[in-house]
């Protein structure tokens, strides 16, 4: 059965109370109370640094089993190799193994930099390169990507292609993999905003497709309420 997953872009926020944190909840239980109103994590901390198995084991055991995590691609495949398959791309996916070997792995995302225009040759190889059973997310932003090549090499991966709410550019909303990954970023929604994101997500969840919806995160914790509502 499909299931929606939904959350924020981070949760390490001591602004977010006492609105979604208690005022007293010290740090080190931010990620356990998080996971007892929301059931995905979108962690940008691999874009920046490789995970210890330490920090992974952890992540897992102060979260429930049905929890997942989507996590970065590291910046080193993503904005200095620019998507080009090399000793890292291995290392990387060698690095994420512990929340693979529990389940509780959700997407990578692969966001590449405006500046990378349409390369298939490189995404093909890196497609090919990735291990079958992690799926990824690719969040395309520089429009030449969107194409139907990218498009077919996408499904031929099982490989989403990120909606990703972006006001420098548009996203068609294509569907490429058995799962969608939407990254919702404005700071604000209206009630009405909120109802169509809702519908939209559900009528995929009951077409079989699971789904990864992100509110951006902020000082406020505004999206992580949002996701809380989403997930009903």
């Amino acid at each position: 059965m499909a299931t929606l997953y939904a959350g924020t872009s981070g949760f390490a926020y001591p602004a977010w109370k006492p609105d979604f944190y208690p005022q007293k909840l010290p740090a080190k239980k931010f990620l356990q109370h998080y996971a007892t109103r929301l059931n995905a994590v979108e962690a940008n901390y691999t874009f920046r640094r490789l995970p210890s198995a330490k920090v992974l084991e952890n992540w897992v055991a102060e979260t429930p089993a049905h929890f997942r995590f989507a996590v970065k691609a590291h910046q080193r495949i993503t904005h200095i190799d620019r998507l080009a398959v090399s000793e890292f791309t291995e290392v990387f996916f060698r690095a994420i193994d512990p929340l693979r070997v529990t389940g509780r792995l959700g997407p990578v995302l692969v966001q590449l930099p405006p500046n990378l225009a349409i390369d298939t040759a490189k995404l093909t190889a890196f497609l090919q390169a990735a291990p079958e059973d992690i799926p990824l997310a690719f969040e395309f932003r520089n429009k030449s990507w969107f194409s139907e090549e990218t498009y077919d090499l996408l499904t031929k991966h099982r490989a989403a292609l990120c909606l990703a709410e972006s006001e420098k550019i548009v996203v068609p909303e294509r569907l490429t993999a058995g799962f969608v990954y939407f990254r919702l970023r404005k700071e604000n929604y209206t009630a009405e905003e909120r109802a169509e994101i809702r519908a939209k997500v559900l009528a995929l969840v009951a077409d079989g497709r699971d789904v990864y919806a992100f509110f951006k995160h902020e000082e406020s914790p505004a999206g992580a309420l949002y996701a809380e509502v989403l997930l009903g």
